[in-house]
């Protein structure tokens, strides 16, 4: 699996499967603060496979139960510590990366998995590849989406793209930074967000939640402007902050490429979308030449969103290709 493919416009792309409902959901404590929320669906015998949501923060969405067939993989949806249905929301005392590699140990022991796939898009092909490095023994394949490394590349892609492509939204996402402080954007919101009073961090929250929307996909949508942020946002800005501000908590700055070589005979299929924004190409070419034995699909109509008709076509074919 040591090649690129560069889709075309014309393909026939695949769909999501249709809906489908949890046959279970629960909480497990994993410790004495945090509690982790667990879904499962699909064939409680099938193939299993782990959902890696993005963010730092974001939570998982229905949706993504979709790109897998019901029938031949069981589901397994998890929101990270303080994300989207875990509890507390938003809390980031013993919130580190180590502490989510943690948790999906133990979710897997819990679950009585030797071995699963591994699908994370964003922050959660970040979290994927950390998590595979560190348990390389419990990973029969790995699903990557909009690859985000972690490293100052990846990092300085979050504003650099987006001065280039999108400079209008760009320039609403900087105006609330003083001009003394927009050398360093990011450090000024995550400042704030962590730091300042609760009205400050929302309003901040709202800038940025608009503008993670607007530059988000490749046919962007009308732009509906957040006029309040709700507390699953707020706790979604607040855990990528703690995130941003402390380096991922990896233990150098290029760590996940320069520990690919534990990964390199898990079969692995990059999905990129050529025009992502948000965590541009360069990081999948960066990770396709540290690990040329994985499959690299490039699609020429999506951005970053998973949910874009390329990159869902991807992920469902990987999904498929996997669930042998």
């Amino acid at each position: 699996m040591s090649d690129i493919v560069y889709h075309s416009l014309d393909e026939k792309y695949r769909v999501p499967y249709a809906p489908i409902n949890p046959y279970s959901v629960e909480y497990m404590q994993v410790d004495s603060i945090h509690s982790v929320y667990i879904e499962q669906s699909g064939n409680p015998n099938g193939v299993p496979v782990i959902i890696v949501h993005g963010g730092p923060g974001a939570g998982t969405v229905p949706l993504q139960r979709q790109f897998f067939d019901p029938k031949r993989y069981r589901i397994i949806l998890f929101d990270q510590r303080g994300s989207g249905n875990s509890r507390p929301l938003g809390c980031i005392v013993n919130n580190t990366t180590w502490n989510l590699v943690s948790d999906m140990e133990l979710i897997r022991t819990y679950l009585g998995i030797e071995c699963w796939v591994v699908f994370g898009g964003s922050w959660g092909s970040s979290l994927s590849l950390i998590y595979s490095i560190t348990h390389p023994q419990r990973v029969r394949a790995l699903i990557l989406c909009g690859i985000f490394l972690a490293n100052p590349c990846s990092i300085a892609a979050l504003y650099d793209a987006p001065n280039l492509i999108f400079p209008d939204a760009l320039q609403k996402y900087v105006a609330p930074i003083p001009c003394n402080e927009r050398n360093d954007v990011l450090s000024a919101y995550n400042n704030r967000i962590l730091h300042c009073a609760e009205p400050v961090a929302r309003e901040l929250a709202r800038v940025s939640t608009n503008f993670s929307v607007e530059i988000g996909a490749l046919f962007v949508p009308p732009v509906l402007d957040c006029n309040a942020v709700g507390n699953k946002k707020l706790a979604t800005e607040t855990i990528a902050a703690h995130y941003f501000s402390n380096g991922f908590f990896l233990p150098s700055s290029n760590w996940i490429l320069d520990n690919i070589p534990r990964v390199r005979h898990i079969p692995t299929i990059i999905i990129q979308g050529r025009y992502d924004v948000i965590c541009p190409m360069r990081g999948a070419w960066d990770l396709h030449l540290a690990f040329p034995e994985a499959l690299l699909e490039i699609y020429p109509d999506s951005g970053h969103s998973q949910f874009e008709r390329g990159l869902t076509d991807g992920l469902v074919r990987a999904a498929d290709r996997f669930a042998q």
